[in-house]
């Protein structure tokens, strides 16, 4: 049985990525900060989900994941979606180093714990990290999330060249989505390129069970992506990059509406049960009378024409010789 620990469980991508992998048959370790989102997952998934309430920037987290991962039987995949960010245009110093703390140093002790306990059992396993498109340029206006995703895709990049030169084989996976509506997201403002959770959630699952080692979801990020690497820096810094803008009233309506289901808990990701068809018995009929054929009658044949007797001629006299 497939096993995988998900760090950052409690809400958006995590917690969606937990219920579909306990609805296909895995067991998950699910942990967060939110203790009592993690009771009624594993209320839900009872046989599936086991939780830690841990949160990454305390010292004693490595600790906790150990525990938990006992407690799960063992560990394939190690899955990191923990994190967080602030548009900071104003440069609040407390959102940079709380952005910094989480993002890099928990990040850090986090995803080392992971990579020494594949090494320690088989040296064998797989890392998977949500960073993100961010971390392609420096964005004014994130420039501590920026800067923490780059570290983030830079980290995964070392620690897999450390994995070859150890000859371990150990995997990694660096999701790079773009903007997706969850609770990061400040309500009040539009971003673009918007994706909604479920639609990023299902190619996050795909790159992961894939394996690939770079995925950015989606399509029209990766497009951008691309273009954003041919920039140089000269032309880059000069851009007037905004990364939202203010909700139009009819905008802000429907933001609004998608935040307020965001903030409902969402029912348990169900398997989808098969019933079988009821067959339906019909209602006794009376038998409809049988209509008796009329017979046939026989097909008339043109009757033969009458064969035309030959009339017999009667035989010569023989001639008498004298």
């Amino acid at each position: 049985m497939k096993r995988i620990v998900i760090m950052g469980a409690t809400s958006g991508i995590g917690l969606r990525v937990a219920e579909i992998f306990a609805k296909a048959g895995w067991m998950v370790g699910a942990a967060g900060r939110k203790e009592k989102v993690l009771r009624k997952l594993q209320s839900d998934f009872p046989d599936r989900i086991r939780y830690a309430q841990i949160n990454i920037d305390d010292s004693a987290a490595a600790s906790k994941l150990h525990d938990l991962i006992n407690r799960l039987g063992g560990m394939d995949i190690y899955f990191h979606i923990s994190g967080i960010g602030y548009e900071n245009e104003a440069l609040i110093t407390d959102h940079d180093t709380a952005t910094a703390t989480t993002n890099v140093v928990g990040f850090t002790r986090m995803i080392d714990t992971a990579f020494r306990y594949f090494r320690s059992h088989g040296g064998r396993g797989r890392i998977a990290a949500i960073t993100s498109v961010a971390g392609t340029k420096g964005i004014g206006e994130l420039a501590s999330y920026s800067a923490s995703k780059k570290y983030q895709q830079t980290y995964l990049t070392a620690l897999s060249q450390l994995a070859r030169i150890q000859q371990l084989d150990i995997s990694f996976t660096d999701i790079r989505p773009g903007w997706i509506r969850t609770p990061l997201l400040n309500p009040d403002r539009i971003y673009p390129m918007t994706m909604t959770l479920d639609y990023a959630v299902v190619r996050i699952v795909r790159a992961i069970i894939a394996r690939k080692r770079v995925c950015v979801v989606d399509w029209r990020w990766n497009l951008l992506v691309d273009a954003w690497r041919l920039l140089p820096s000269c032309i880059w810094e000069r851009l007037p990059m905004r990364v939202s803008t203010p909700a139009t009233p009819a905008e802000d309506k429907t933001d609004a509406k998608i935040e307020k289901q965001l903030q409902i808990p969402a029912p348990p990701a169900q398997v989808p049960s098969i019933k079988p068809e009821s067959k339906q018995i019909p209602e006794p009929k009376s038998p409809a009378p049988k209509q008796i054929p009329e017979p046939q009658k026989p097909e008339s044949k043109p009757s033969p024409a009458p064969k035309q007797i030959e009339q017999v001629k009667e035989p010569e006299k023989s001639k008498t010789i004298s």
